[in-house]
């Protein structure tokens, strides 16, 4: 990565040599390459003339004098998923001679109001950064076209699609087709303080308090329970005065807080198989009948587990949103989160950490009894049952079938996805861009570099405990599948209230996954159980 020097608000200073030909935010060379300059950070992303693809280079601007509308998470400026756009627009203008408008939306109005203007054909947006549960909203009436024939078209600028591990790339796509281009890859792991967990120190005492060693790493959720209170209450981390955490969660309604449980939930329900039937590689719904299997014991289970974990954790967690729980576990005030891949980019900000090169993570633990749906029995196993997952939003770029210039909306998303701008996002916490594909992961797995993480202020220890967690995750033998068929939303929703009033007390878990299992009964008969039926099977490749 070139670096140049900020003197003033624009004027730049070239630090390695060759013919520069400045305008506004690019700074063109002689090799043909191309500098996108961000100035608050006073760095430079260097993409290559292939990178950037054959329609753009100086003076070329091909798409001059159009402008487009994009929605997105309504996070601002320096905020996750939606920052990214507003620090890339300048050089994107500047590249294509369009004009780009970032339409910010909460995340409980996004759908809504995307859908609202589609159905309504008002047609304000070319495009969604959409969360990808709501991409069979958007798929089945036709509201998004696939991205196919832009993606094998050299003019635009370049990503790989073989990019993805098999589990992301089918949340990019239906129906064998892209729809969505590359940005976050969402899914979560379990951290923790390795400097605690790892001490000799803190070994000694949890084994002649518990008569127990303490697992390093956690391999059950039970180990997790176990730890976090032994270490809830204790003042283990020097900080501050005030007593600590063993865990921290948030549980806010619309604030995301049941992915917590979807992804804890798997190691008690999703049996691996070589078909798709009630009770293996499947989670949500029996694909015969369209039977909610929110409530089967597995599920239950999980719940209980969930709320016994969250006893180790601030009583105030359960109104919590999701940033507040972060910063609990950057300040160093609990010893388990687990959550997706900001947090270990996060952790490397020491304006906002004070945990830096204290990190520990791994894939999700597991449980040693898995509830099997087909035969109605727990089955008790040798070794813990694992599974990956692709857990929350993947925020993906979308475009809508209603737009003007649909090739100036790829246009922008394939840019975000190229290599050197993906690295940079995925280098810094703040973007809410995660790592999930070949070009974040170190050799021999992928192509990134030790010290390009570490020259944008990762810890080495740091990483690679991250980076392999992320890794296993992604590349688990067995996934919890993803739901988007249409009324995915609705579905949460209901899932999300009734998991909130578990975790203040007003609802056992088994009461709570028993309205849920009557609340989707509900939601599908209103949608159409035969049509939701038909589209819950193709989606999970359900063969009658």
């Amino acid at each position: 990565m070139k670096i140049l020097k900020m003197l003033g608000s624009l004027a730049l200073t070239l630090l390695i040599m060759g013919t520069v030909h400045a305008s506004g935010n690019l700074k063109w060379y002689s090799d043909g390459g191309v500098d996108i300059i961000t100035f608050e950070d006073k760095e430079v992303i260097h993409l290559s003339k292939e990178q950037l693809g054959g329609y753009f280079g100086k003076g070329k601007q091909p798409f001059k004098g159009k402008k487009i509308a994009i929605t997105v998470n309504n996070s601002g400026p320096k905020g996750g998923i939606s920052g990214p756009l507003h620090r890339l627009r300048p050089a994107w203008e500047e590249l294509t001679g369009a004009k780009l408008d970032i339409v910010e939306m909460p995340l409980a109005e996004q759908l809504s109001k995307t859908m609202f203007d589609l159905r309504l054909g008002s047609n304000q947006y070319d495009g969604f950064i959409e969360g990808a549960w709501y991409m069979g909203e958007y798929v089945t009436p036709g509201y998004i076209i696939p991205v196919d024939k832009y993606i094998a078209d050299p003019g635009f600028s370049q990503w790989d699609p073989d990019w993805f591990p098999p589990s992301l790339r089918e949340i990019h796509q239906w129906d064998g087709k892209y729809y969505a281009v590359l940005n976050d890859s969402d899914g979560q792991v379990l951290y923790w303080r390795q400097d605690i967990l790892g001490s000799k120190e803190w070994q000694t005492r949890y084994k002649q308090d518990t008569g127990k060693d303490m697992p390093q790493p956690p391999k059950t959720w039970q180990d997790v329970i176990d730890i976090a209170k032994y270490f809830d209450g204790k003042n283990w981390d020097s900080n501050d005065s005030e007593p600590d955490d063993g865990v921290v969660m948030h549980f806010r309604v619309n604030e995301q807080g049941m992915f917590h449980f979807m992804s804890l939930s798997a190691a008690f329900t999703v049996m691996g198989g070589d078909t798709v039937d009630r009770g293996t590689n499947n989670y949500w719904f029996d694909p015969a009948t369209m039977e909610p299997l929110i409530n089967q014991p597995g599920h239950v289970r999980a719940l209980e587990t969930l709320y016994e974990l969250s006893k180790s954790g601030p009583p105030a967690q359960s109104a919590w949103d999701l940033g507040t729980a972060w910063d609990w576990f950057l300040r160093g005030k609990s010893i388990f989160v687990f959550s997706w891949g900001d947090v270990g980019s996060l952790v490397q900000d020491e304006s906002r950490s004070k945990i830096k090169g204290k990190l520990g993570a791994s894939v999700l633990p597991g449980s040693y009894e898995v509830y099997d749906m087909n035969n109605n029995r727990w089955v008790k196993l040798d070794k813990p049952n694992i599974a990956g997952n692709t857990t929350g939003g993947s925020w993906q770029g979308v475009i809508s079938a209603k737009s003007k210039n649909p090739e100036v909306v790829y246009s922008l998303y394939a840019l975000m996805a190229t290599e050197p701008v993906s690295m940079w996002n995925v280098n810094r916490g703040w973007t809410g861009v995660d790592p999930g594909v070949e070009i974040h992961f170190l050799p021999p797995v992928g192509s990134a570099s030790v010290l390009g993480y570490i020259k944008e202020g990762f810890h080495e220890s740091d990483l690679m405990y991250y980076l392999d967690a992320y890794h296993k995750n992604f590349f688990a033998d067995q996934m919890l599948p993803y739901l988007r068929i249409n009324g995915t939303e609705e579905y949460w929703r209901a899932l999300d209230q009734n998991l909130s009033e578990t975790m203040i007390g007003r609802m056992k878990p088994k009461e709570a996954l028993d309205r849920t299992y009557k609340e989707w009964n509900e939601i599908t008969e209103r949608r159409g159980k035969s049509k939701q039926l038909e589209q819950y099977q193709q989606a999970v490749g359900y063969k009658k």
